[in-house]
């Protein structure tokens, strides 16, 4: 066992007097300031935090002559009358320093510069501009993490339209569910993708995906066949990107929509979250520079999807002048090290990843070689336990681990590491600049030392500037706001320490998380539920503390029914078609009832706290319950 809190690293003098982010406060005149101090005044003073951070960077755009910051949460406005535009600023690096590498599970490699990569860029939006797209217009992918994603997003990005993308290991049901509330023009999709040494041809899933999506004009499709019978324009990746164009980059407000990403779908369809080109460029400038110290001369992996945020935060690396590894594939195949040697190979300084892969890794009794050019470690997706913290320090002593949380939301990390504090077993060092982070009780004041719902209490540039389809802002307000008004509730559990440090304890609510991947409880009631021979259903995953858990779908059968091997059988192959791999539960039982309050919603958080030993009359309130008799069979 490894205490929390155990001291495992800290910064030498030349790593301090090094750092990007004590350059940019030797640039403020804020020199020899501890970092809380820094941290206090960039929460407090955001409008000047937020507007040094565009000038130290000399973001590519026109500052307008409106304040850096007006109103509060909900519905703060930052840089009024300014404009900007993501991909102009992504690609302003050296042309001819790298800046992709494309790795595929079966050892390919492609390489472009920046050059080459603005070059690829105009090809694309050219191709865009010929299908119709024109500024506002979204424009969908269904693409694995490859240099094709990258390049149709910011070929969309330097229009002015509005990308979305999921990864080709969702199904049509749960892509649609997405897609089709964003109504794209383009659709942009592979034929098929290779995962643990496996093809997977999804010919027809595309086709269905575009059948469902309303006002598409177009599909294009990437791969050798350059076909899908989908019924409407389909064409191939190089006639998209046939003529040569130089790119060009529409300049829009700062709060205009740069990518929708999506909730996991807990209450009904997922919520399609919108975020601006000018709170991302910020952000990510911010959290890739003076939290992961990147710049350029770095090589940057963190080993994701299309589908998780963490591939939007990803292509941020761009911003900074980083060389980006994109890598498309399993992180377990052919061996668990795959990832470790892939940084090697491509000589990687900063290796990102999902905790679980860290922790795999640590069962495995691996230790990676030729990695001296590592150093910084990156750690997301669930909390990191101290034996994690202790088995990476093991086998690479000499870098930064930066355990970090935060969310789709904000497509960013509100907690991480600095390289001015030190690295303790499961402790996380800070609370990231520019995020007024705090641990609220149950009645909403703020504690420190003991457990409290996450929330933000100041405004962030990259909070979304709406949700698709929700004119008024209802569902976003009621989202963040409800619990807490004009403070952010995000839905974790936090303890935050006397000397701003904090520990991540997981969900507060009934959000699941596999992987990395969030995923909502909705998602698998829509499939499940379907079955004729299941009348009601819930689904828990016990994981906590860092800890994956086990994923449990608990059936009430109908009437004359009974949970057969057949049946579970053919659950587990439909949530695997129909929505994922991840969403495929480790067990299902049977139960008589579904607990349920008197309005009729499903009790899941009250069942995963009996699961984790609360007793049943502590873990929900069974006078609002219309049937608290059935709590009983959840008892482990």
């Amino acid at each position: 066992m490894v205490d929390e809190g155990a001291l495992l690293w800290e910064p030498s003098e030349a790593v301090v007097r090094g750092a990007k982010v004590t350059r940019f406060a030797e640039w403020l005149g804020r020199s020899g300031e501890r970092y809380d101090e820094l941290w206090g005044w960039s929460v407090e003073r955001p409008e000047e935090f937020w507007g040094a951070v565009w000038d130290y960077f000399q973001v590519v755009g026109t500052r307008g002559e409106g304040p850096v910051l007006r109103g509060d949460m909900p519905g703060a406005e930052w840089f009024a009358g300014s404009t900007v535009n993501y991909a102009a600023n992504a690609l302003r690096g050296d042309p001819d320093r790298v800046a992709v590498v494309g790795r595929a599970e079966d050892g390919g490699r492609r390489v472009y510069t920046y050059g080459e990569l603005a070059g690829e860029v105009g090809r694309v939006r050219a191709g865009l501009v010929r299908l119709g797209v024109r500024r506002g217009d979204r424009v969908a992918a269904y693409l694995p993490n490859a240099p094709e994603a990258l390049i149709a997003f910011l070929a969309a990005a330097s229009l002015g339209a509005v990308w979305s993308s999921c990864s080709p290991d969702f199904g049509a049901s749960s892509v649609a569910d997405r897609f089709a509330q964003i109504t794209p023009k383009v659709l942009i999709a592979v034929d098929g993708y290779t995962y643990n040494g496996r093809w997977f041809d999804r010919s027809d899933v595309v086709a269905d995906i575009a059948r469902r999506l309303p006002g598409l004009t177009a599909t294009v499709v990437v791969g050798e066949s350059g076909t899908v019978a989908t019924g409407g324009r389909v064409l191939g990746w190089e006639e998209l990107r046939a003529e040569a164009a130089e790119p060009e980059f529409e300049q829009v407000p700062f709060g205009h929509p740069l990518w929708i990403v999506y909730s996991s779908g807990t209450t009904g369809l997922p919520k399609a979250i919108v975020h601006g080109h000018g709170g991302i460029v910020l952000e990510h400038l911010k959290a890739l520079s003076f939290h992961q110290d990147l710049g350029e001369g770095d090589v940057f992996l963190w080993y994701t999807t299309t589908g998780w945020m963490m591939w939007n935060y990803l292509a941020g690396g761009l911003l900074v002048g980083a060389t980006v590894v994109l890598y498309d594939g399993s992180a377990t195949h052919p061996g668990t090290d795959v990832l470790w040697r892939l940084a090697a190979e491509e000589g990687v300084t900063y290796f990102g990843t999902g905790a679980p892969y860290i922790v795999a890794s640590m069962r495995a009794g691996l230790r990676p070689e030729g990695l001296a050019k590592v150093r910084g470690v990156g750690s997301t997706g669930s909390p990191l336990p101290p034996e994690g913290f202790a088995w990476l320090y093991d086998v690479l002593p000499d870098v930064q681990l930066g355990s970090f949380s935060g969310g789709t939301d904000v497509c960013t990390g509100f907690v991480g590491a600095v390289p001015l504090l030190p690295v303790r077993a499961g402790v996380i060092p800070c609370r990231c600049l520019g995020a007024k982070v705090e641990a609220f009780d149950a009645e909403g004041n703020p504690v420190v030392g003991e457990v409290g719902e996450l929330v933000v209490t100041r405004p962030m540039p990259s909070m979304p500037v709406m949700f698709w389809n929700d004119p008024g802002g209802e569902r976003y307000r009621e989202s963040y706001f409800a619990d807490y008004p004009g403070v952010w509730r995000h839905g974790d559990w936090i303890k935050i320490m006397d000397d701003g440090s904090c520990v991540i304890y997981g969900r507060s609510d009934s959000t699941l998380n596999r992987g990395g991947v969030r995923m909502g409880t909705s998602e698998f009631y829509r499939v499940v539920e379907r079955f004729p021979e299941i009348a009601d259903s819930l689904v828990i995953d016990t994981g906590q503390l860092g800890r994956e858990g086990r994923l449990l779908l608990y059936v009430t059968p109908a009437e004359g029914e009974s949970l057969t091997d057949d049946l579970a059988a053919r659950v587990k192959a439909a949530l695997r078609a129909e929505l994922s791999p991840r969403h495929v539960p480790d067990e299902i039982h049977e139960v008589p009832g579904i607990p349920r309050t008197l309005s009729g919603k499903k009790l899941e958080v009250p069942v995963r706290k009996i699961l984790l030993g609360t007793p049943p009359e502590k873990a929900a309130n069974t006078g609002a319950m219309a049937n608290p008799e059935v709590l009983r069979h959840f008892t482990p």
